[in-house]
């Protein structure tokens, strides 16, 4: 339904933008971001790539053409030429004073004394005399400080030649570059951050223009790492989002875990070595969703370890970080990627029950803060002429939505009239599109089955009757023993102490009703009531709390002038579970009547129906169920026409009986009694009045409650007699 508003409601505007990672060519750890205009992303993509592999050929031919060549060659040649002379110059000095300059290593000069046309060996050396020696040592290290000085030279010399060289080589690169980068940036002129970006590019086309000289199986791997071999990474441009359609996006993430919501950084293994760099940053949903709208559950949210805190950081920073989850946990110490925080402009939307946006709000102080709009969903709406109406067309949109076969009249009818059992009112309809679509989808498959062109009532019947198949397993089981006799249950005459009562049995998505026996005895006491699932710690607390509810009401009828001599104990018959709700209280309270009075209670009447303290019938839950339930096992059992249900003159509202149930209805073969006080339950299961007092508190002779009232009293006398009989032995 989220989805359906929003997309009536989203148009295009301002806040949609593409964005995209490029290098920081000043610090490759923190990639930049660009935020370009919707659908622009990808075009300024295509286009760097273009320029990319237009270079990737024009630069080596600039490099390798004879014009190039001779500027190099004649560079290297004056470089060559120069120190030649300024060796020549220190050499023929040398040579004058019985010295000879040699060369040992590239760059490497020796000065060596003369012994004639052959340097001296140390054997010569040594027979020369100590004057003779010390000049050739005076002269030497004369000849070695000019030496020193002439090779400071050089290296100058060498140093200016490889800054004309490199010169030459940013010229020949920008000739190359320079009038494609400037179209590029005169296509994209008014976005400021896409020219500053070609600006850094150009520059360090012109510092790195070896990556498009140098051919070497590193680069090509690495390269073929990003699916593209002739592209270097450095110039890629990584897209995170791209909005060609300039919409506001409806993003819905079904796993929000910290990279799927956040993003997160490829690694790529080469020869063992594991590397990033910005072209390996993915988006998250909070990317894809920025600038519109993200849905999520609010509890798989909250399943994620570190979800919830990150979610809130950004949005209290309304911005976007891209941070590896080992670096949450603290558990990596690897270099990593900082990628350029993104501003965050989104609207999150959370789903959850009730229970837990009333934890969130209170555990989490910064909830309301941060989502501020609350939306209490009702899961049903009034059934009027015009809803239902506005209901069909719901039907029909389901069925163009999933391409479905049209529903006639009648269908329509029938998926309303299950809208309002799903609903449990007759005067509701139930708001889950999910339930209804389901019987759309396997009606039309059942219609496929008979060949027909639109979807009948006898497809939408066939479609709930085989739901119901399929998840009757534990009810056709129950059904069994009730049919075995293994399940002790009696659906005619009468009996005392014994009253047939009615509950719903759930079992995931299935509901059904079943019958329990409630039995109870009377005996000699004090007036307690005993509640044997109570004791046993069986009975849930509403239960409990039904049972001295009807104790209560007990007490105020018999009990106001003097104390009890009756106790029961009350309790479901093969009952191996917890037995739980207040439904059976009417139940009980004529099960305890019976018992006290010793008068017969019809078992051809199944009970349902909760009461207060004044005996007033309270409504119960799923009291469809509880009487299709007893009707299935009055068919089981053989059914005399006088069976039949009480329920809470307040439930009648609820009852959206399936039709066989309706049928024996409306044949007289099955009853609905509908009460609004305890007392006209007793008159239905006795076959006589509960009774009203009269101004002393008696109640006539021939009701039940007089019938009490007279068994009390008999129970007094004999204990006064008793009590006499005592008190004279003694």
């Amino acid at each position: 339904m989220m989805l359906r508003y929003l997309r009536q409601h989203v148009d295009a505007h301002d806040g949609v933008v593409d964005w995209c990672y490029v290098n920081n060519f000043d610090d490759i750890r923190q990639p930049r971001v660009l935020k370009l205009p919707a659908g622009l992303g990808i075009q300024f993509k295509k286009d760097v790539e273009k320029l990319m592999f237009r270079l990737v050929k024009a630069i080596p031919q600039a490099f390798d053409n004879d014009s190039y060549y001779e500027r190099s060659e004649q560079l290297k040649n004056e470089l060559a030429d120069k120190q030649e002379k300024q060796l020549l110059q220190v050499s023929k000095q040398a040579q004058k004073k019985g010295v000879n300059l040699t060369v040992t290593t590239p760059g490497g000069y020796r000065l060596v004394a003369m012994n004639g046309e052959e340097p001296h060996t140390a054997e010569t050396f040594s027979e020369l005399t100590a004057d003779e020696q010390q000049h050739f040592e005076d002269t030497i290290n004369k000849l070695e400080k000019k030496l020193r000085g002439t090779l400071r030279k050089l290296a100058n010399w060498e140093q200016d030649y490889l800054d004309k060289q490199q010169q030459l080589n940013e010229e020949v690169t920008l000739a190359v570059t320079g009038h494609l980068i400037d179209d590029l940036e005169a296509k994209y002129e008014e976005q400021k951050n896409v020219i500053g970006f070609l600006e850094t590019m150009r520059k360090d086309l012109v510092d790195n223009v070896d990556i498009f000289l140098e051919d070497n199986d590193e680069h090509a791997t690495i390269a073929y790492a990003s699916l593209d071999k002739k592209m270097p990474r450095r110039y890629q441009v990584n897209v995170l989002v791209n909005r060609k359609d300039g919409l506001a996006p409806i993003v819905v993430e079904d796993n929000p875990n910290y990279h799927n919501l956040f993003g997160y950084v490829e690694n790529v293994t080469y020869k063992g070595t594991v590397f990033t760099d910005f072209s390996l940053i993915r988006a998250g949903s909070l990317h894809k969703a920025n600038g519109g709208y993200l849905l999520m559950d609010a509890i798989k949210v909250l399943e994620q370890p570190f979800v919830w805190d990150g979610l809130k950081r950004a949005l209290r920073s309304s911005s976007m970080a891209i941070n590896a989850l080992e670096r949450e946990m603290t558990l990596s110490g690897t270099i990593s990627l900082e990628p350029e925080h993104i501003p965050l402009n989104v609207k999150i939307i959370l789903f959850g029950d009730r229970e837990t946006y009333l934890l969130l709000q209170q555990y989490d102080s910064e909830f309301q803060e941060l989502f501020k709009v609350t939306a209490d969903f009702e899961g049903e709406m009034a059934r009027t002429p015009e809803n239902q109406v506005l209901y069909a067309k719901f039907i029909s949109s389901l069925v163009h939505e999933k391409g479905l076969r049209h529903c006639d009249k009648k269908a329509v009818m029938k998926i309303i009239e299950h809208s309002s059992r799903i609903a449990e009112d007759q005067n509701k309809l139930s708001l889950h599109a999910a339930d209804i679509a389901n019987l759309l989808r396997e009606s039309d498959y059942w219609a496929e089955k008979q060949d027909s062109k639109q979807i009948k009532s006898e497809h939408v019947i066939k479609a709930l009757d085989s739901a119901k198949h399929r998840s009757s397993r534990i009810r056709d089981q129950i059904y069994e023993g009730v049919e075995n006799g293994s399940t002790l249950l009696t659906v005619s005459g009468a009996v005392v102490g014994q009253v047939n009562a009615l509950s719903v049995l759930t079992t995931g998505d299935s509901e059904f009703g079943i019958v329990s026996r409630i039995t109870a005895v009377a005996r000699y006491g004090d007036g307690d009531v005993i509640d044997i699932e109570r004791d046993v710690k069986l009975g849930g607390t509403i239960h409990s709390k039904g049972v001295l509810i009807l104790s209560s009401y007990l007490a105020h009828l018999f009990g106001q002038t003097d104390h009890l001599t009756l106790s029961a104990s009350i309790t479901f018959e093969q009952s191996y579970g917890e037995v739980d709700g207040d439904s059976a209280t009417i139940a009980e309270f004529c099960t305890l009547l019976s018992a006290m009075s010793g008068l017969p209670v019809r078992q051809d009447i199944a009970v349902t129906g909760s009461m207060n303290q004044k005996g007033e019938v309270q409504p119960v839950g799923g009291v469809n169920q509880k009487i299709e339930g007893f009707y299935d096992t009055c068919m089981i059992l053989g059914a005399d026409n006088t069976q039949g249900v009480i329920m809470p003159e307040t439930n009648v509202h609820n009852l959206m009986l399936k039709q066989d149930v309706l049928d024996a209805a409306a044949k007289k073969t099955f009853s609905v009694y509908s009460v609004s006080h305890v007392n006209e339950a007793i008159a239905l299961m006795f076959g006589k009045p509960a009774g009203e007092p009269n101004t002393d508190g008696k109640f006539p002779p021939r009701s039940v409650f007089g019938t009490i009232q007279q068994r009390l009293a008999k129970l007094k006398e004999t204990d006064k007699d008793s009590e006499g009989g005592a008190k004279s032995k003694s």
